[in-house]
């Protein structure tokens, strides 16, 4: 098959002809269709539900928030539990498990579990219920158990972190600090403990649920932004993180910068109230919060996040590298997040004004 517009390759924009079977062909050069964008599926590493489902409430709700995601481009998804007892959080990395054996229906391929909790800081909760755990090595044993696991958050200043962070990285997971106390020094420790043992250390929501950067006090955003080597998800809804600081992370990392969504059961619903991890949330102007105030993961879908990209100044492969290319090479998706030759033939179809017209999944139209 073969679709025409402007492809949005890594370097350029550039118009012409995409051709693929469940595998992409080639690009070749053409006058393209004007006002029509071909970008590389979306890939969201860190998604908790949306349109009403989530995560942690079994088979049929992760596939029908990854269905309602594929809606908005997102082609590969992580399904992201939230701290919870640990009963809960098993049977949600199950549950995934499942989706991935018997297929995710006509949506999204799943890549995989996100464990975002329990194994953070108490005093690091954001909007996470407090049932923080220890990572101690039974649970870190279970987990990786399901086969389910492709990324873990982790506060890497509590105890039986350091071998927690050891047997992830032995068993292929990569390891994102996050939903902690770490000051700058430890953040750096770390990242030399997991690339030292050959893995790949991330940070979970940059700049959110973490120690800020002051003048003597550079905390972990500093050493994540700072290293060759680490990546950093970003929520750029543009209420989690102000654009100037999108700018700055993205100016110092580069391909190391991944946009997720961090989204919640309430995406796609509108303003009012709804609930994460059993806590009520009141939705109002597009953000969530609980009623301290606290920022309750988002409503933001990876379309919105890359025209928020845009707003901000980068280019559009530059967009689309942030919501696709670099969190395939994060998350060692080789085979996918740029639309060359011998990738999967997942991409999108954007408007003018970068609106969703189509989703193809490995060669198939899904939206």
């Amino acid at each position: 098959m073969n679709i025409d517009g402007h492809i949005v390759l890594p370097d350029r924009i550039m118009p012409g002809s995409l051709a693929f079977g469940s595998l992409i062909g080639g690009v070749t050069p053409g006058s393209g269709v004007p006002e029509r964008y071909i970008l590389p599926g979306f890939i969201d590493g860190h998604v908790h539900g949306g349109d009403g489902a989530d995560t942690m409430d079994g088979p049929d709700a992760i596939r029908h928030m990854a269905r309602f995601h594929m809606a908005h481009g997102t082609t590969t998804l992580l399904p992201t539990t939230i701290t919870a007892p640990w009963d809960d959080v098993m049977a949600a990395l199950h549950a995934v498990a499942a989706v991935m054996r018997e297929g995710g229906g006509a949506g999204p391929d799943i890549a995989g579990a996100h464990l975002e909790g329990p194994f953070i800081s108490p005093h690091r909760l954001g909007a996470q219920p407090p049932f923080a755990l220890l990572p101690t090595p039974a649970r870190v044993e279970a987990a990786i158990s399901t086969g389910a696991v492709r990324v873990v958050t982790l506060a890497p200043e509590i105890e039986h972190a350091d071998s927690a962070i050891d047997r992830f990285v032995q068993a292929g997971i990569r390891v994102s600090i996050g939903h902690t106390l770490a000051d700058h020094d430890q953040t750096e420790r770390t990242l030399c403990r997991v690339c030292g043992a050959g893995g790949s250390l991330g940070g979970t929501h940059l700049f959110n649920a973490m120690p800020g950067i002051t003048a003597r006090a550079p905390g972990p955003a500093t050493a994540l932004m700072c290293s060759d080597a680490a990546c950093a998800e970003m929520v750029f809804d543009t209420h989690h993180v102000h654009p100037a600081l999108f700018r700055l992370a993205h100016r110092m990392m580069g391909g190391r910068l991944v946009f997720v969504t961090d989204a919640m059961r309430a995406a796609g619903a509108g303003d009012g109230p709804s609930e994460l991890g059993g806590q009520a949330v009141m939705v109002a102007d597009g953000v969530a919060r609980l009623p301290d105030g606290t920022l309750a993961g988002s409503v933001l879908t990876l379309d919105v996040a890359l025209r928020n990209a845009v707003a901000a100044g980068a280019s559009l492969p530059q967009a689309a590298g942030l919501v696709s290319t670099h969190a395939a090479r994060w998350l060692g998706l080789h085979d996918r997040g740029a639309l060359l030759p011998g990738r999967r033939a997942d991409f999108v179809v954007m408007g003018r004004d970068l609106d969703v017209r189509e989703v193809w999944v490995g060669g198939v139209r899904r939206a």
